[in-house]
């Protein structure tokens, strides 16, 4: 520590007490300025607030958007991010990252020192004497930003986790939405082939009173119906287990209703864009790939830092001792600087923050060809998905319904037996339930494409996030 009399000393030494006091509010003043993470901080907080309008909806309160005759799928996916808990759980994460911008940077508490003379307490022979000081330790120029850019980086990349959490929530939720439309479209075609069911079995009774079929043919329709009713138990108990998840999601009791769905998909447009763009898209735009990004930054201002660890810290200073005879040596100001000879430490954590960086660069990397690979597929998947899709529109389902009604003007002229139309109207009820599940798994490859752009699966098919 280097200390040093200050000029004109004197005019202290007889107010030393007002000198120390003014000192002192100029330490504190110091101590509380603003910390080189502020800027950072506010602007980050900024966007947190606007993420309050996104989420954080009262639980307690049931969304209007699920209250409707029919459950859209853009009102259940926006339900889901409104309420679901593990949203407001990554926000909250995020939020902490934000908090340690505003720490970081800061300058250290100072220190204030206090002694008596024990001695002099009640003695009669000298005056009381006691020994002030205070004292501010200040980083070497730059530190405290860079604790604050690499605080800053981090409280990004939380952004992009809570970004990430989102959309991966949503994609589960568009997914949920689509099997529950199989599942009630299915219980809505099996209800229809129960009908058509029940008028074939009385077709064949009717026959067989005419003399003109045979007793088995009615009793191969009453089986049939028989198989449709537990088909008929086990879809409604799937639909009542998909319900349930997706209470699940919305934060709601399982055993709650839920409003359903269409009965009509809307088919989302075809996908213009080439892969090529699609795929700089999603590398730009993913949020694990831009957290990554932001954790290598991080990393890059630490590296940064544990260089200057090799430039000293300054301690300033100021002490007012009673006990000196000449006033003009009671207050002392000083300067101390520290000695950063130990270069142990700072090696190590450049060396370990180095390695991180480069780790995260790597994982930059990586999540780029997957992001690529993943558009490449889904877009093959969604080719794939619309020449099945007008295979059955303008084949399958056309052939199916002409060969029942072949079939049963048969059996009424006698021209086939009984059991080929129960094989038409098995292989219909197949091609039918077969077609849903296709328009279904379009949507899902869609909403795949979606999260693979780093968009939001099922809010809207251009990647709206509204």
């Amino acid at each position: 520590m280097f200390v040093f009399a200050p000029v004109r000393a004197h005019a202290c030494s007889s107010r030393g007490s007002a000198c120390f006091l003014i000192l002192f509010s100029s330490f504190g003043l110091a101590a509380c300025a603003t910390t080189a993470g502020s800027q950072h901080y506010d602007t980050l907080s900024s966007d947190f607030a606007r993420s309050s309008s996104l989420s954080h909806s009262a639980p307690e309160k049931e969304p209007s958007s699920i209250k409707g005759p029919v459950l859209e799928r853009a009102a259940f996916v926006r339900a889901v991010l409104e309420r679901n808990p593990s949203i407001e759980s990554a926000r909250q994460g995020w939020r902490g990252a934000i908090a340690r911008t505003r720490q970081a940077g800061s300058f250290d508490d100072p220190m204030l020192d206090l002694g008596v003379a024990p001695l002099s307490i009640g003695s009669s022979k000298a005056p009381f004497g006691y020994e002030v000081g205070i004292s501010q330790q200040l980083p070497w120029f730059g530190k405290r930003s860079l604790d604050a850019n690499a605080a800053a980086a981090e409280a990004e990349a939380g952004k992009s986790d809570y970004e990430g959490v989102r959309r991966e929530l949503a994609l589960t939720a568009s997914n949920l939405y689509d099997q529950y439309f199989v599942a009630q479209r299915s219980i809505d075609i099996n209800a229809a082939h129960v009908k058509l069911m029940i008028a074939m079995r009385d077709s064949a009774i009717a026959q067989f009173g005419s003399g003109h079929g045979s007793a088995q043919d009615s009793l191969q329709a009453e089986a049939e119906l028989t198989h449709m009713e537990h088909d008929t138990i086990i879809l409604a108990s799937q639909r009542d287990i998909l319900v349930a998840q997706m209470n699940e999601l919305l934060h709601r009791a399982p055993e709650l209703p839920l409003p359903p769905p269409p009965g009509e998909l809307p088919a989302p447009g075809s996908v213009r864009s080439s892969v090529a763009s699609l795929q700089v898209e999603a590398i730009e735009k993913r949020p694990d790939i831009t957290a990554a990004r932001e954790h290598a930054r991080a990393q890059q201002a630490k590296v940064d830092r544990a260089e200057r660890d090799y430039y000293p810290d300054f301690t300033v200073s100021t002490s007012y001792n009673a006990m000196w005879d000449m006033p003009e040596h009671r207050w002392m100001v000083g300067l101390g600087l520290s000695l950063p000879i130990w270069t142990g430490k700072g090696s190590a954590m450049a060396e370990e923050a180095t390695a991180m960086r480069a780790q995260f660069e790597s994982d930059v990397a990586r999540m780029s060809d997957m992001a690529r690979t993943q558009v490449f597929v889904s877009m093959k998947q969604i080719q794939e998905s619309e020449h099945v899709l007008r295979l059955f529109e303008t084949r399958l389902l056309p052939v199916a319904r002409d060969q029942i009604d072949a079939a049963r003007a048969g059996f009424i002229t006698s021209q086939n037996p009984f059991v080929a139309v129960i094989d038409a109207e098995r292989n219909l009820r197949k091609v039918e339930l077969d077609y849903e599940m296709a328009r279904a798994d379009y949507a899902q490859r869609r909403a795949q494409l979606d999260r693979a752009l780093g968009r939001i699966p099922g809010l809207d098919w251009k990647g709206s996030d509204r």
